[in-house]
């Protein structure tokens, strides 16, 4: 495919940014990083690799056990009509990866005249029940939700291979999701094809199952989201709702749309019907009762879609035409769709900026929006990408984002709203939003004022070049802020600022977003000090250099016994050198969870001399209950007042004083927890942040004004 103009332009653009920073970089943190940087952002990203599918070994059948409680959370039921060899598969699987939940397992036998009542009754744990006659498979799930102990009845087919994990990852779709009445897995081929992630109902009462032979993990399939209907080949339904909908209905005995009646039912009851495509099960479809549905049992599915369409006649009404190919255009029809456009993926993890845009992202979805993620670089992050799409979040990623130019051009038709984050990101993209999403209200958020960071690491350096590089920053960002609808700050500080610079521009303050995590340890029970932040952001690299070289030997003069807790990844060798020579420095690197760090510490420090934007680090403590001292640079626009909330320091000597005195008093220790927990509700809390994105995201266009 010949390369576009506007794929030209926005190349140029990267381009051109790419080399901007490179040389900012080499200024600020020498030619090694500078070329590991490189590498990464030139980096071909390979495909994401999902475990390959587990496929029980077939072979003569020896007695087993399965895993049964007599209080389960769950009752997998399993109907079956001979086909022995497929039940014995399924049962395999179930044994060699046995959920983490409480569950029991039931077999309910139609009437097989195969070997299937002999192997069934020597599988230790299971519970076995034999129909008096052959009453088809919706009977057979009937007495499975009748013989039931289980909070959720989990209807599998006996033609199944369950992935390890698969269910428990339906229920805690339950958990996260309170609204959920039914989830689905994500059914696969035995070759690993994808066989439906969730089905699609038309109008005529018709069915398609989504995404059938495509690649299972193509973004469009592979995040959790609402669908018409899910299989009874694997699904997961509460019992309580199950009863309450009289089970599965009988009128479309012996089988076919009964699935899809129930998915009706459950919607109507006010719940949500979702398919979750983590939850992966192998069906070897047709099994049971073949493909022809022009004779057999198989004959039921063409009769039944009339009788289906007869009772939900009115729901159907808004369902799309028959004929139309489903698309996740049409799929969201209904919802404000949303578009995130980043450099790479968030991970909440490693620096705050992330976990702001995490739960920036769950707001938009508790709005009832469709939110799509594009990172420009393509990389599948692994767990983090996995994460956003459990959440619901359509995330794209290499080798099916074949360049952003050619996605926006095919999809950016569908987007009420398009955030760009970052201004180096909006400058590349803000063009190609224009020309294929011109109906879309463009954001900008800033993270933090590039300009404002750079022009104060510039002053604390002394360096004339980085000083003019960071006024050609200021340019390009107030540029892209003159030209898209609305720019998003975090910090109150900011936002006077603007108001000097950039009088004009439409400005939202949506700071740092944290829930609460309340108190931690009591100030007797903690010791030591923690200062968490990525070693990628300057600030914190320069932060360091000076709290470890300068300030800690000040305060180990008065604490001897004191630790220095340096939490954050991408360490570099210089801090880590550093560190090795000063006593009583533990530098830890990445550690995936901080919260014991914040629990258990007895102070954070924020030592930063530069910076801009809302400090992460500081609302993460203050959420735990863990007191701060910090310079003035790192309290700004955060509502913070010296000796209620914090303690404020700017030179080393007063920093290490400022921090010897809080660790000795636990009074002024208990009212700065205090204060800074209360801080965090008030401004840096979701409930702070509601009324702002609702203006942002979901008013009309006209609210906010344009260009």
């Amino acid at each position: 495919m010949s390369m576009s103009l506007a794929d030209a332009r926005y190349q140029f653009k990267r381009f051109i940014g790419l080399i901007r920073r490179g040389l900012a970089s080499l200024r600020t943190r020498g030619w090694r990083a500078t070329l590991h940087r490189v590498g990464v952002h030139s980096r071909r990203q390979p495909p994401p690799r999902r475990e390959p599918l587990f496929l029980p070994a077939s072979g003569p059948f020896a007695p087993f056990s399965v895993r049964c409680s007599d209080n389960p959370q769950a009752s997998i039921v399993i109907p079956v009509y001979n086909h022995c060899e497929h039940t014995l598969a399924c049962l395999r699987a179930l044994a060699a990866h046995p959920p983490l939940a409480d569950c029991e397992i039931l077999v309910i036998d139609d009437g097989s005249s195969d070997a299937t009542a002999e192997w069934m009754q020597q599988i230790k744990g299971l519970r076995y029940h034999v129909r008096t006659q052959n009453g088809g498979f919706i009977a057979a799930c009937n007495d499975g939700l009748r013989l039931s102990r289980g909070q959720y009845v989990v209807l599998l087919n006996n033609d199944t291979v369950p992935q390890p994990g698969w269910l428990d990852l339906l229920l805690d779709t339950f958990a996260r999701n309170p609204d959920a009445g039914l989830v689905g897995s994500q059914l696969l081929y035995p070759d690993g094809r994808l066989q439906e992630s969730g089905g699609v109902v038309f109008a005529d009462g018709s069915c398609w199952s989504y995404g059938r032979f495509e690649s299972a993990e193509d973004p469009r399939f592979a995040s959790l989201r609402d669908t018409d209907y899910c299989s009874g080949a694997a699904l997961a339904i509460p019992k309580a709702l199950f009863e309450q909908l009289g089970g599965l209905d009988t009128r479309y005995a012996p089988a076919y749309y009964e699935d899809t009646d129930l998915a009706f039912k459950v919607r109507a009851a006010g719940r949500r019907v979702l398919v979750q495509p983590a939850s992966r099960v192998v069906h070897d479809e047709g099994t049971s009762n073949g493909t022809d549905t022009g004779s057999g049992i198989k004959a039921y599915q063409v009769r039944n879609q009339q009788v289906f369409a007869a009772k939900w006649h009115d729901a159907l009404r808004r369902q799309l035409p028959a004929g139309t190919v489903p698309t996740p255009a049409n799929q969201h029809r209904d919802q404000a769709q949303i578009l995130i456009l980043d450099e790479s993926v968030p991970q909440p993890d490693r620096d705050s900026a992330s976990l702001r845009q995490v739960n920036l992202i769950r707001m938009l979805l508790e709005n009832g929006a469709h939110v799509v993620f594009v990172p420009t670089r393509g990389l599948h992050a692994g767990k983090a990408t996995e994460a956003l799409q459990a959440m619901g979040v359509e995330v794209w990623h290499a080798p099916f984002l074949k360049g952003v130019t050619r996605w926006l051009r095919d999809n950016g038709a569908r987007f009420t709203t398009v955030m760009m984050v970052r201004y180096h990101v909006a400058n590349e993209c803000l063009p190609l939003v224009r020309q294929f999403a011109p109906q879309a209200r463009t954001v900008f958020d800033t993270v933090d004022l590039h300009y404002l960071r750079e022009r104060r690491g510039a002053e604390v350096a002394a360096d004339a070049g980085l000083l003019r590089s960071a006024e050609r920053t200021r340019a390009s960002e107030l540029a892209v802020m003159d030209a898209t609808d609305v720019t998003v700050l975090v910090s109150a500080a900011e936002k006077d600022q603007l108001a000097a610079d950039a009088p004009r521009v439409h400005v939202e303050l949506i700071s740092n977003l944290h829930e609460i995590a309340g108190h931690g340890a009591e100030w007797a029970q903690r010791q030591d000090l923690v200062f968490v932040g990525g070693f990628l952001h300057l600030p914190n690299l320069d932060a360091m250099q000076w709290f470890i070289g300068e300030v800690f030997p000040l305060i180990r003069e008065q604490l001897p016994d004191v630790r220095f807790h340096c939490i954050g990844a991408d360490v570099p060798d210089s801090i880590r050198t550093l560190a090795a020579h000063q006593a009583g420095v533990i530098v830890h690197g990445y550690v995936p969870d901080v919260t014991p760090y914040m629990d258990g510490k007895r102070i954070a420090v924020a030592p930063l001399r530069f910076g801009a934007g809302v400090k992460g680090k500081i609302n993460l403590s203050m959420a735990h209950g863990q007191p701060l001292v910090a310079t003035t640079c790192a309290v700004e626009g955060m509502h913070l007042h010296d000796g209620e909330d914090v303690l404020v320091a700017d030179d080393a000597q007063t920093f290490a004083n400022a921090t010897v005195r809080l660790y000795n008093d636990p009074l002024l220790w208990q009212q700065l927890s205090e204060n800074g927990l209360r801080n965090i509700a008030r401004h840096f809390s979701m409930d702070a942040a509601r009324q702002a994105v609702q203006r942002v995201f979901f008013h009309p266009a006209t609210d906010v004004g344009g260009h």
